[in-house]
């Protein structure tokens, strides 16, 4: 039985690669304007109907506007920790700690009921465009505080990294959940910053005639705030991809396989490894800064250990070091859930944070077994003549 799943996968994952090949073969041209359809299609999905497929997508249980804002959140979660995981090897059990800065820099210098209102810099921060001046300032906070972390400990391995790194999301944890004069504890900051502007008077039958005149950034719909993540997901897996297919990301790729070999033939190891690090926390904080401003709340309770370890199931389960299979880990990871909320089941209403942690284990243990590398790994091109890779494969 296990044998005939694995030649069914074997099977999926041949398919795959020869459509990614033909898709390759497509002229420049028409793969640029496929792409770009793609793109128009994701910023109007929210709001167009699609006969057949709409009821097999929206939440029924949740607003489907919001959750796809929660999934483009955490896509740039996944490409961040993909770099360091992905890319460079490093296994990152506290990247929630990152979100975690990213969120309570834009919190403590945005909002007036931060602690430090009244300084000189956060005062500078409340205008029109304080959440906009916030983010540049969590995206360095974030960086240096990775580059903090990792420079004493990027020089233990495995094990001893992952289990440095789960510290560091804890004492996160701890620190804004005991340091009232910081982030007032778990009463937490309110009133966080948002984009500002207003609904225009513009698009009708796309935009809501009830919006015009109400903040595009405010409570009445989520759809500004998915655009928003979406341009973020997009500019990030560019900056991504580039890195990948540069230098850095060459040195990455040769830590990862082996750092002992990298290092003989001169890459400073240590020095992409904290690069990694510090381009990764920047994401994560990127991404921290989207969930301050949306939710205009932050408390110590938002950020728990499941959570960084679902960042990290993002990444194994859809696939380390490919952009497509990350984004894919997310989607499943947060999407499927909402789905899922709801529905009956032999006439049991299914309740998917119950059963959540029970289906990631179980999705685990079958990935693992029969996908070791995620549902789309990352393919690499042989620099062996055919003859000699066939004979180095059998």
């Amino acid at each position: 039985m296990i044998d005939k799943l694995q030649k069914a996968d074997d099977r999926r994952l041949k398919a795959l690669s020869g459509m990614g090949d033909r898709w390759r073969a497509i002229p420049k041209a028409w793969r640029v304007a496929v792409g770009f359809a793609f793109v128009v299609l994701l910023f109007a999905l929210p709001r167009i109907y699609i006969p057949g497929v709409d009821e097999l997508i929206r939440t029924t249980k949740t607003d489907f506007t919001t959750v796809l804002f929660l999934v483009a959140m955490y896509v740039v979660v996944a490409v961040g920790l993909n770099v360091v995981i992905g890319l460079a090897g490093l296994l990152d059990l506290g990247y929630i700690g990152f979100f975690a800065v990213g969120a309570y820099t834009v919190a403590l210098f945005g909002s007036p009921d931060s602690p430090l209102h009244g300084s000189k810099l956060s005062d500078f921060m409340h205008t029109p465009y304080g959440w906009l001046l916030c983010v540049p300032l969590a995206v360095a906070v974030t960086m240096l505080s990775g580059v903090l972390l990792g420079w004493p400990t990027l020089r233990v391995r495995g094990d001893y990294l992952a289990i440095v790194t789960l510290g560091f999301g804890e004492i996160v944890r701890l620190v804004a959940q005991n340091a009232t004069g910081l982030t007032n504890g778990q009463r937490g900051i309110s009133d966080i910053p948002h984009p500002g502007g207003a609904w225009p008077d513009a698009l009708p039958g796309f935009i809501d005639e009830n919006w015009v005149g109400l903040p595009m950034f405010g409570s009445a719909t989520s759809l500004a705030w998915y655009w928003l993540a979406l341009v973020c997901v997009i500019l990030c897996m560019f900056a991504s991809r580039r890195l990948e297919h540069s230098r850095v990301g060459r040195a990455w790729v040769a830590i990862r396989e082996d750092e002992d070999a990298a290092e003989i033939m001169g890459v400073q190891a240590f020095k992409f490894k904290l690069w990694a690090f510090a381009f990764g926390a920047a994401l994560g904080g990127l991404a921290g800064a989207l969930y301050a401003g949306k939710q205009q709340f932050m408390g110590s309770n938002s950020f728990t250990l499941l959570d960084s370890i679902l960042f990290v199931a993002m990444v194994v389960v859809g696939g380390a070091g490919n952009l497509a299979g990350v984004t894919l880990g997310a989607i499943l990871v947060w999407y499927l859930p909402e789905r899922l909320r709801g529905i009956e089941l032999f006439g049991v209403q299914l309740d998917t944070n119950e059963y959540r942690l029970l289906a990631f284990g179980l999705a685990l243990i079958v990935i693992m077994t029969f996908r070791p590398k995620g549902l789309l790994p990352k393919r690499y091109r042989s620099s062996q003549p055919p003859l000699v890779a066939e004979e180095a494969s059998a």
